[in-house]
């Protein structure tokens, strides 16, 4: 009876369905169904047409089936015999998903109170390293995700747990995936990995967008100089890297017998300061070609001796006997 009284409610319902007050934005969802892996996608598309949510549902197909087995088993009725709506149930569904994992309401005097369960960790030493999305070319960013890289010891109710309480961030899904670092050969012939290539990357749906900074290579010309000049007068960038290059040249070549730097590294600087020099050196030459003709045309000694009774060198006897 119950169930037939239900099927009569639902035939002659008038008002459009209730929609979840907790529910995602219309992109966000889009962009948690976007990201679902590809053997969740095959496993839905293999559902009969009955077993999968409405269009205008603003659940998942595996939400619907848990909404429908919950309703079918009798768990959804209210203490008035009425059962829960869709958007009832997923109001306290995602209610118990973004609770504070780690905390329990404790009765103190009369009072309620929150209490921290377990062990409390101050200045955890974990590194949440947040990297650009994944973006296939020719599609948009998504700014409903965010890529981190973590140690491969953190959780999702770890990650979940450290955005909500550091910086207040809402979470709508969080899938990881384990990347293990590559066998590299030693010098001495065995094999061993690297640490800074083992890590777990974390993609966490969000409720607010966040755009990432755009990448140099999708800027214009303007904003691409913009950016470097603001890069360079808050980091420094040029500077460390001449300064690197510096110590790397002078920690090698520094034992070299009359080494002394000249201030360019590359080959190709280091040519055209000589090729720069030699021109000089050139030039000086012609200029000084020309001043001793001019003096010995208008009949100018071009060596005189200052001091009496000095002696001139050969070299110079040499050059005015020609």
């Amino acid at each position: 009876m119950q169930a037939l009284c239900r099927v009569a409610r639902r035939l002659y319902s008038t008002q459009p369905p209730e929609r979840a007050a907790s529910a995602l934005p219309k992109l966000a969802a889009d962009a948690r169904d976007a990201s679902t892996p590809m053997a969740v996608r095959e496993r839905r598309e293999r559902k009969r047409a009955y077993l999968k949510p409405p269009a205008d549902s603003n659940l998942t197909p595996s939400e619907y089936s848990g909404y429908r087995r919950a309703l079918a088993k009798g768990e959804l009725m209210d203490h008035r015999g009425r059962d829960m709506t869709e958007a009832q149930w997923l109001d306290a569904l995602n209610e118990r998903r973004t609770r504070l994992r780690g905390m329990k309401v404790a009765d103190i005097n009369g009072e309620k109170e929150l209490q921290v369960v377990g062990q409390r960790i101050y200045l955890p030493n974990i590194i949440f390293r947040m990297v650009r999305n994944h973006t296939p070319t020719g599609k948009p960013y998504n700014p409903y995700e965010a890529t981190f890289r973590v140690p491969m010891s953190v959780t999702k109710t770890d990650v979940r747990s450290y955005l909500s309480a550091v910086y207040g961030v809402k979470t709508t899904y969080i899938r990881t995936a384990n990347y293990f670092s590559p066998l590299y050969r030693k010098y001495t012939g065995a094999k061993t990995t690297r640490a800074y290539r083992t890590y777990k990357r974390a993609v966490v749906g969000l409720v607010d967008p966040f755009y990432y900074p755009e990448a140099l290579e999708d800027m214009t010309a303007d904003d691409r100089k913009k950016r470097m000049e603001w890069l360079n007068e808050k980091f420094a960038l040029d500077a460390l890297k001449r300064w690197r290059r510096h110590e790397l040249v002078r920690t090698s070549l520094s034992g070299s017998k009359n080494w002394r730097f000249t201030g360019h590294l590359r080959r190709d600087k280091i040519l055209k300061a000589v090729a720069r020099s030699r021109s000089r050196i050139l030039r000086e030459v012609e200029d000084v070609k020309e001043e001793l003709a001019d003096k010995r045309a208008q009949g100018i000694p071009v060596f005189s001796d200052t001091k009496k009774g000095s002696r001139p060198s050969k070299w110079r006897e040499a050059f005015l006997a020609n």
